[in-house]
């Protein structure tokens, strides 16, 4: 057992901005933590993920296309090179991090992301993967893909869940997780509090989304898994109950959504 004996369900362990000093931080993660899961954006980042999960074994890797990086897909055979990493290497436990994000203009209109979206999750259903994904200012069409087109049998995560109770209440009937980050542990977030107060116990889960999202007391630092212990120590608060439980409520989430993590772990 790991110093927290937490997973942290969504990081970006590849990002620019651990190059310095990823190996030391990663090694000081090795003792903190039970698991990481390190997410794709692209094709390239999808790779370094896998990389990251091969090097070391509390590591484990999504692979997948960001709606904000869409423009990088030149053709159809991108879906390809996703499958072929999902897989060729076991430690892909997740399809991700996909989605739809309305919030920038720049990014691809709403049918090619809803298009990317569909696509990316029919790959996820056919390998028995879950699929891990990004809502930004997106929360009809997401609701609407999960009530009437999401495929049959998939397990999904909603990270960093910004949608309204409401829109939670109808994820859960369906038994879809939401992931809780440090966005939970600001002060003004009340609406993220009274979703995560409300989630039943089996639904929620921990995560970074590091190095972005520091959670409190450390707003403003680069983030790093490690931090989990303070999103967890908030969701004891949160919740009425100690962080112990949070810690061993929220690992037994995650290993029965992402099963491949204790498939590996059994090894």
């Amino acid at each position: 057992m790991s110093r927290l004996g937490i997973i942290d369900t969504h990081a970006h362990l590849d990002d620019g901005r651990f190059d310095a000093d990823r190996a030391e931080v990663i090694g000081r993660l090795s003792r903190d933590m039970e698991a990481v899961i390190t997410q794709g954006t692209t094709y390239g980042t999808s790779v370094a993920s896998v990389r990251l999960a091969e090097q070391y074994d509390f590591i484990y890797a999504a692979v997948g296309w960001h709606p904000e990086d869409l423009a990088g897909i030149r053709d159809e055979r991108y879906l390809a090179d996703i499958e072929r990493l999902a897989r060729e290497h076991e430690k892909v436990v997740a399809i991700g991090e996909i989605g739809l994000d309305y919030y920038w203009k720049e990014n691809l209109p709403r049918d090619v992301q809803l298009l990317r979206l569909h696509q990316q999750c029919e790959l996820a259903a056919s390998l028995d993967l879950p699929a891990v994904i990004h809502d930004r200012e997106a929360h009809g069409d997401c609701l609407e893909f999960v009530q009437k087109e999401m495929p049959k049998g998939l397990r999904m995560v909603f990270h960093c869940f910004s949608g309204s109770l409401e829109m939670a209440r109808e994820l859960w009937k369906r038994g879809i997780y939401t992931g809780f980050g440090g966005s939970s542990t600001y002060k003004r977030n009340k609406k993220v509090r009274e979703i995560l107060a409300a989630c039943p116990e089996d639904l929620y889960l921990l995560e970074t989304d590091c190095p972005y999202l520091t959670p409190e007391p450390y707003r403003g630092r680069r983030n790093d898994p490690s931090y989990t212990e303070f999103i967890a120590k908030n969701a004891a608060l949160v919740r009425g109950t100690t962080w112990e439980h949070i810690a061993e409520q929220s690992t037994k989430n995650a290993l029965t959504l992402f099963t491949r993590i204790r498939q590996s772990q059994k090894k």
